[in-house]
């Protein structure tokens, strides 16, 4: 199973290097990752678009690293380097401010601390070319500390140049670390040690050939680092693997495409779930996509939908984004909405026109940038659900689906979506 143990870019730890040109960001990144990832010039407006580089970082471990374009670019072409640099905060996990020592913090870095600040992202201010600096700078880095924003932050002196104080900052870049790597599961605590997981994964066209897609492959893992048995099937083979397990399965996870076809072989004492479903939760996003669900009933003729998709990969005829998911909304709206996609890093600021934004379960998005998306949307007042909800509704097993994440839908009133995901 290819790149089951490679850390994919969505579980690492995402690291962003921020300042205004030639404050040394792209010699500081250099120096931090050990290679020449990033073009060093005296020219100001070296970097032109943020250079990324999955590594492993120790003491922190698997991380991407991210030089931006210098935040105070000008001109036209200078503004969109400027967007695109700010656009980083949006998945950053940890943000690294490099201010030039001969010239210290100006309005620009203030501007952008405090930016980290109102993003709660925890930050790190880096005196870079201390070599330049009057004689007694001391390279080196210190503890961390919480701002008066109540965010963490730590300072640091180093010389590219001259390699002084790289090391003490990886370390300070490791503190700030803790609590962002934390550990999510995706199902190792809704099973027990010895439980059968019955998995059903379609075999398809759209599948990558010689693998199984992402999240498949961290459900299996999940589940054997649980001590569980995990059970994998296509639909058609799904019965036959029921009747030869001694008991009946703790929980079956499906692919979203197939919930109805699953839903009918699978008993209905049976716990009943989607890979999307458990990705949503794993991304910390569950709640509100299930409150958002109720919005799609809601849709009349001629609403916009954006559908989004976190990867970019090649369309076939039955595209789940562009064919099967408007298939199934026209089903439960009873209507025709208007469609629109996004892939990748698309993902448009103002979101407002839209009735309602479907994502994909954003197994290649860092969970800050899901979250993002998911925040802007709500924040202007637009729904957010997924794939795999979207799907359970069409299938009739909405309910049973969520289930096993303990939501009860045996209520008197139905959901308000945009307060329940508050």
């Amino acid at each position: 199973m290819a790149g089951l143990n490679d850390t994919p870019s969505g579980e690492r730890v995402h690291i962003a290097f921020f300042g205004v040109r030639n404050a040394g960001k792209s010699s500081l990144v250099n120096a931090v990752t050990g290679q020449d990832l990033a073009v060093v010039s005296d020219t100001p407006g070296t970097t032109t678009d943020p250079v990324r580089k999955a590594m492993e970082l120790l003491p922190l471990g698997p991380v991407v690293i991210i030089d931006t374009p210098g935040i105070d670019d000008v001109g036209d072409l200078g503004g969109l380097r400027v967007k695109r640099a700010k656009r980083a905060l949006e998945f950053a996990d940890i943000a690294v401010l490099v201010v030039d020592s001969t010239r210290g913090l100006g309005e620009v870095e203030n501007d952008l601390v405090a930016e980290f600040q109102s993003r709660k992202v925890p930050y790190a201010v880096v005196s870079s070319k201390i070599d330049l600096a009057p004689s007694g700078a001391d390279a080196g880095a210190d503890g961390p500390e919480i701002d008066e924003r109540g965010v963490k932050r730590v300072r640091a002196r180093v010389s590219a140049l001259e390699g002084r104080g790289v090391d003490e900052l990886k370390e300070a870049l490791a503190s700030l670390g803790t609590g962002v790597a934390h550990e999510r599961r995706l199902i190792a605590d809704l099973v027990s040690a010895g439980d059968a997981v019955v998995l059903v994964v379609p075999i398809d066209s759209a599948a990558p050939k010689g693998r199984l897609i992402l999240p498949q492959q961290q459900v299996i893992r999940d589940v054997v680092e649980a001590g569980a048995c995990a059970c994998v099937t296509s639909v058609e083979g799904l019965r036959e693997s029921l009747d030869r397990l001694n008991g009946r399965p703790r929980l079956v996870v499906t692919d979203s495409q197939v919930f109805g076809e699953v839903a009918r072989i699978v008993p209905e004492d049976v716990p009943l779930t989607s890979f999307s479903m458990l990705m949503a939760r794993y991304k910390g996003t569950l709640p509100a996509q299930i409150a958002a669900i109720g919005a799609l009933d809601a849709l009349g003729e001629g609403d916009r939908v954006l559908i989004s998709e976190g990867c970019t990969h090649h369309r076939q005829c039955e595209d789940i984004g562009t064919v099967k998911l408007p298939r199934a909304i026209r089903k439960i709206c009873g209507c025709e909405p208007s469609f629109e996609f996004t892939s990748g890093g698309e993902f448009p600021d103002d979101v407002s026109p839209y009735s309602v934004v479907v994502h994909c379960g954003g197994c290649m998005l860092n969970a800050r940038e899901l979250e993002h998306r998911m925040n802007a949307s709500l924040d202007q007042g637009v729904a957010f659900t997924n794939y795999g909800m979207v799907l359970a509704k069409a299938s009739g097993v909405f309910e049973r689906a969520v289930q096993p994440f303990g939501f009860d839908f045996a209520m008197e009133r139905p959901v308000d979506w945009a307060e329940a995901s508050r």
